[in-house]
């Protein structure tokens, strides 16, 4: 019958490497050259012990077996081993321990104990630590729903054999998708829908063992990634300014709430894809940060600063706007100022030509009409120092004599006595 032994020929090459003990100045030496081993279910395993005794012969060797410290055996007496254990005879110093068709409940501590004809016994205190394998399949992923863009992965057996380097079979419906020499790790990254099926391991060599598999279901769409805030205007921000901050997402479907949130502060400050601010100010300075989020999740983008760099742009265009409209203000009242003159001046002109043809039409009149001017008015002339004084005045007066006399003439001749 051929027994698969899984031996390392450079574990067993070391397994000559000795550990001294020295104890009254006799060398005695238990060695074991690993300290922990996996073995996989149902194979065949030897257990490297060396040991030496220069003065005294061996009396009794035996092997102990620890399942717990409180659960001590001694492995040629445990019924669990029966059939199963092989001593190599404690000659020439070799204290292998040869173990068939592992069980999982083989795992423990397995220490080699050998005494002396003076009734001493020695062993190595750490012994080897056995661990037992299987093809039984583990699954992990982002969730229990595994969506599109998720990862997951498998992990085939809960340890690596010790004493050979095994390839892993990875089966997805029966056919082969992966090898992996010596690591029982598999990684699908962002799964697609067709990567749903049902997932198996094996190892080489033991591909009769029952393995597990595992159904993986992929549904469509996946919650929000790759979440990012875009800040406008992207350049320096003033006081005054309107400052918009946008979320974008990856997610199918695609993310429908949007919320924005303020570092320090507990609540959300906004909601929608976009966030504005109308007229910033040092107050709304800090890092703001959005969520989006779809039916199937929700992720956060990072944090992005915002704050004022620059005078207050308001004022400067306030200042600026009055400046210009004095400057256009004071030009109007310019134009307004000089037309005025002009008309002033065009005016005046008129007024002084009419003045003086009003002024020649009653001297006309006044020397047409002396009856009309009395000597009060006359006299007023005169006071006032009128330039037709005194020679128009003298005429005048002439001329009211005469009318005077005209009238008592005339008056005379009316009478009629």
């Amino acid at each position: 019958m051929f027994v698969h032994i899984m031996v390392c020929p450079a574990l067993l090459l070391q397994s000559f490497i000795w550990i001294s003990l020295m104890a009254k100045g006799v060398q005695y030496d238990v060695t074991h050259i690993v300290s922990r081993m996996c073995v996989v279910r149902q194979s065949t395993v030897l257990v490297p012990c060396k040991y030496t005794s220069q003065y005294e012969q061996v009396s009794a060797a035996e092997w102990l077996y620890e399942k717990s410290p409180e659960q001590k055996v001694r492995v040629s007496q445990e019924p669990a081993f029966e059939g199963r254990v092989e001593f190599v005879q404690p000659d020439a110093g070799n204290c292998s321990l040869l173990l068939r068709d592992v069980r999982e409940s083989d795992a423990g501590i397995f220490r080699f104990v050998f005494s002396t004809a003076s009734g001493r016994n020695w062993t190595n205190d750490q012994g080897i630590r056995l661990e037992v394998t299987d093809a039984e399949l583990e699954v992990k992923a982002e969730s229990d729903v595994v969506m599109e863009g998720d990862w997951i992965l498998f992990v085939c057996g809960s340890c690596i054999p010790s004493m050979a380097v095994p390839t892993y079979i990875w089966s997805k419906d029966g056919h082969l998708h992966e090898q992996h020499h010596g690591n029982n790790i598999l990684v699908l990254e962002s799964v697609e829908l067709e990567d749903g099926g049902r997932y198996s391991c094996t190892i080489s060599g033991h591909e009769g063992l029952n393995s597990t598999s595992a159904e993986i279901t992929v549904r469509p769409g996946y919650p929000p990634k790759n979440v990012s805030v875009s800040i406008s205007p992207s350049g320096e921000i003033v006081e005054g300014d309107s400052v918009t901050l946008s979320c974008s997402s990856d997610s199918n479907p695609p993310a429908l709430n949007f919320s924005w949130f303020k570092e320090n502060q507990s609540s959300a400050v906004g909601s929608g894809q976009s966030f504005s601010i109308s007229s910033f100010n040092s107050s709304h300075s800090g890092r703001y940060y959005c969520e989006a989020q779809n039916q199937h999740g929700s992720q956060r983008s990072e944090s992005v600063s915002v704050s004022v760099k620059g005078v207050q742009r308001a004022a400067l265009q306030t200042v600026t706007g009055i400046v210009a409209g004095c400057g256009g203000l004071t030009f109007i009242i310019i134009i307004i100022v000089f037309i005025s003159r002009k008309r002033r001046r065009e005016c005046g002109t008129e007024d002084v030509n009419q003045k003086q043809t009003a002024d020649s039409s009653d001297d006309t009149y006044t020397a047409l009409d002396p009856v009309s001017r009395t000597s009060a008015d006359i006299y007023s002339t005169i006071r006032s120092g009128d330039s037709r004084a005194p020679d128009d005045t003298y005429t005048a007066l002439q001329l009211q004599s005469r009318s005077s006399e005209y009238e008592t003439l005339a008056g005379t001749s009316a009478d009629p006595r």
